[in-house]
């Protein structure tokens, strides 16, 4: 049997003990779970194994694709331009972007792509990986089309598309791609390890994503192909739960879903929003830059996701009603995960960021079953540790 290994303080026993038994009795294949602290690692667990054979220890340096909390490192891309000036989240898109205005998407403001109600939830006639290699094809793609609805007065999450999105805003700011802004100023001064696209001596560290059985997709009987947002985005095959598996997408930049990190490095990136913007002595932003980013900016049923989203520019806000909503729903608290199972929570009243990081995924945008699991027994944890 694999066991769990890291380190976690007496307080946070039964999360380790669950760990543990989702690991014994095969509901988890492998994972990592961090909880973050006040800049203190005070849970650093991983355990399982790396592939569906069950072979291949998953040992501390594991990395594994954490799908759309590729979105969250993204979005502080943005607010870090934002901090410095050079990015107005109330200016229009075309501001950066001069061709994006084209076919009535001259009203697109920043803020609007970052809560995901743009109006360009996806690309026209969906998109494959192979043609998220040529980033600038693909940007023009989206700048050429016409919105799905007007700005601001639906939510449609933007699955494929957030980060090319985002990341075309920072290049025309930076001339830097995505992937170079993140590593220079997220990645490299906090130390972590997260990558847009996986280096070739990294590869034997990648976990095996596991994907869901396909009888668990929910049917789309009802849905008009030709009219369902839902349905024209899931056009393409980067939703195909098999994609993190493939070569091409591992090597991506892809911003909106093709990150690979481990539970440790997420829970110091989400930490820059729980700690005020200060993470181990580093500034990435100001704590008036959090204070903004949180503020919501939409609260509508998603189309995409299928629920009442919440979003404020960029991480979503707790809601009952929502996704993830066991969510302590309170002020100074945003979360965000990914596809499957990811999922990293950071709470700037306790100044703390849990983060947790599957490779067995179940149908879900964001958390599982383990996670609904692991969570209720984590902020009791909490009240303990702040007392020992």
């Amino acid at each position: 049997m694999a066991e769990v290994h890291g380190s976690c303080h007496p307080a946070f026993n039964k999360v380790r003990d669950l760990l543990q038994q989702k690991i014994a009795d095969g509901s988890e294949n492998g994972a990592s779970l961090c909880i973050n602290i006040d800049g203190k690692d005070v849970v650093d667990l991983w355990g399982g194994y790396t592939n569906l054979s069950q072979s291949k220890p998953w040992e501390k340096d594991t990395i594994a694709c954490i799908w759309s909390s590729t979105k969250i490192p993204t979005l502080l891309a943005a607010h870090i331009l934002v901090d410095r000036g050079l990015l107005d989240v109330n200016e229009k898109v075309a501001t950066y972007w001069p061709e994006f205005a084209a076919n009535g998407k001259e009203n697109v403001r920043v803020s609007h792509i970052l809560s995901h109600c743009s109006g360009v939830p996806a690309f026209d006639g969906g998109i494959t990986i192979e043609a998220m290699q040529d980033e600038q094809k693909a940007a023009q793609r989206l700048a050429e089309q016409a919105p799905w609805f007007e700005p601001g007065t639906q939510s449609a999450y933007q699955y494929t598309n957030y980060g090319l999105l985002v990341g075309t805003i920072i290049q025309r700011i930076t001339g830097q791609s995505l992937a170079q802004f993140i590593s220079e100023n997220i990645t490299l001064p906090l130390g972590v390890d997260f990558q847009l696209g996986v280096s070739e001596k990294d590869e034997p560290r990648v976990a095996e994503n596991i994907p869901f059985p396909p009888e668990t997709v929910p049917s789309s009987e009802g849905l008009d192909p030709t009219t369902s947002i839902l349905l024209r985005s899931l056009i393409g095959s980067l939703l195909d739960p098999t994609t993190p598996n493939n070569p091409t997408f591992r090597k991506s930049q892809n911003g909106a879903s093709g990150g690979f990190s481990n539970a440790r490095a997420l829970a110091t990136i989400g930490s820059i929003v729980s700690l005020d913007g200060t993470v181990n002595g580093k500034n990435i932003i100001s704590s008036q830059t959090v204070d903004n980013m949180l503020k919501e900016q939409i609260r509508l049923p998603d189309e995409n996701i299928m629920t009442n989203s919440r979003f404020a520019l960029g991480l979503a806000l707790p809601s009952s009603d929502g996704v993830l909503p066991y969510v302590p729903e309170e002020e100074g608290i945003a979360f965000w995960g990914g596809y499957g199972g990811s999922s990293v929570i950071m709470d700037r009243g306790r100044r703390m960021t849990i983060s947790y990081i599957p490779n067995k995924m179940e149908f879900r945008l964001c958390g599982n079953s383990r996670f609904d699991a692991y969570f209720p027994e984590i902020y009791p944890a909490f009240e303990a540790y702040s007392k020992s």
